[in-house]
């Protein structure tokens, strides 16, 4: 036996003692390879794979990371799989199948009646979460959905586990493309208020906040993933061009494309994430490119605070959030070759500046000095950590003193950010 194959077959056994299970496969029927490098769209492919081959050759540094991982992907083997269907009533439209979200700060003003079943009019307060928006719609359940295809895809990726990918493939399959179970690819009723709109254009939201992390997910899938075919591929590609088209085409997405908050950056990282994950690298980059002027210059102050986000009740969350916003996009940009971290605005704005601004909270060195209902230090370490790995050395000596998020610190084996802390905690 030659030394190459010595030498794999000694990786794949560290793997089995590392992980408690046997590598990923090495090919899969089409033909594809399992150690190809993720065509992932946030997420650097090259450099999972460069982790993936350091837990293989038994990086000690990784096994706690790794133990947190399958801790979580553990928990939704027994969960699911989630559907649009099942919501007690449809969507306004009355189609089953429509996604469907109530908005989360608005209340009602009176007591339920029979003439009057919502307790209308709603009026808002904003940051208090009504308790009855996780009741009777979509929201938890897609929450649900992309949290555990995201984990579960992570698991089998870095465990070779076949059951984290036939989970995984279950989950996004009775989402997206079983055709009794599937949901349409709009957001046209997404968060109503009850006795006043259908639908808005800020129910966006509740994709573009976190299914970049499903497009990740399904990357990893297509290194060889089992249970994951060809068929899957196709059709989630399908699903994924024509909410693409829904994105830039409809009255929603044209005017959330017009916000100027967090939730424009955020429509930002959806569209341009939709566009590279189908091919759009034209637009894609475009994308990435114009978001530098049109949200990092008005959003960011010369001394990095976020002005719209400081004024709000939650303003450490809303800050922390919207850089979850900004790094994602410029991990976008690194695919697309647009350098967003070195950007300056014309008073010197920039996504380093807003980091640290955050540090003397993040790193408990200091209290944060603006109105928070619900302060959670961890919230920061993602951002943080986005900024260190970017080259901002302020952030890098911040990092041995960031608190770790519930359920352990994941960075090294998906460094790209995410929400740590939850609105409805």
């Amino acid at each position: 036996m030659g030394a190459p194959r010595r030498a794999g077959i000694l990786a794949l056994a560290l793997t089995a003692i590392l992980t408690g299970a046997a590598p990923a496969a090495t090919a899969r029927p089409d033909g594809a390879h399992s150690d190809r490098v993720p065509h992932t769209t946030v997420l650097d492919g090259t450099r999972l794979e460069r982790t993936r081959s350091r837990l293989q050759h038994g990086d000690p540094r990784l096994r706690q990371a790794v133990r947190a991982l399958r801790a979580r992907a553990d928990k939704w083997l027994d969960q699911g799989p989630w559907t649009v269907v099942d919501k007690p009533r449809p969507a306004p439209g009355g189609d089953v199948h429509d996604y469907l979200s109530q908005a989360p700060y608005w209340w009602p003003t009176t007591t339920p009646t029979s003439d009057n079943p919502w307790g209308c009019p709603y009026v808002q307060r904003d940051g208090e979460r009504n308790p009855e928006v996780d009741s009777g719609t979509d929201r938890q359940d897609l929450e649900k959905t992309f949290d555990s295809a995201y984990d579960l895809s992570l698991a089998w990726y870095y465990t070779g586990e076949r059951r984290y990918a036939r989970k995984a493939g279950q989950v996004l399959r009775t989402w997206f493309l079983d055709p009794s179970t599937r949901m349409n690819p709009n957001l046209d009723h997404a968060q109503f208020i009850p006795c006043k709109y259908d639908g808005r254009a800020i129910g966006i939201i509740d994709f573009s906040q976190s299914y970049t992390a499903v497009l990740d997910a399904i990357a990893l899938l297509e290194t060889g993933a089992p249970g994951w075919t060809r068929q899957d591929r196709s059709a989630m590609s399908r699903w994924n061009t024509d909410f693409l088209g829904w994105l830039k085409d409809s009255d929603f997405g044209r005017q959330e494309a017009a916000a100027t908050n967090n939730h424009g950056t955020f429509y930002d990282l959806l569209l341009a994430g939709l566009a590279h994950a189908t091919g759009d690298e034209a637009l894609a980059r475009r994308t990435v490119l114009d978001a530098r002027d049109k949200r990092i210059a008005p959003q960011i102050a010369p001394d990095g605070g976020q002005p719209q986000e400081l004024a709000r009740t939650r303003s450490w969350h809303y800050s922390t959030f919207t850089l979850v916003a900004h790094t994602r996009l410029a991990a976008i940009g690194h695919r697309v070759g647009v350098d967003v971290w070195a950007y300056r605005g014309p008073d010197g704005q920039s996504l380093f500046k807003a980091v640290d601004y955050l540090l003397p909270a993040a790193t408990g060195a200091a209290g944060w000095p603006h109105p928070e209902l619900e302060f959670h230090r961890f919230a920061a370490t993602d951002v943080v950590h986005a900024a260190a790995d970017a080259g901002d050395p302020r952030a890098r000596r911040a990092v041995p003193s960031l608190q770790e998020p519930p359920g352990g610190d994941l960075w090294a084996l998906r460094p790209a950010a995410e929400q740590l802390d939850s609105i409805a905690g």
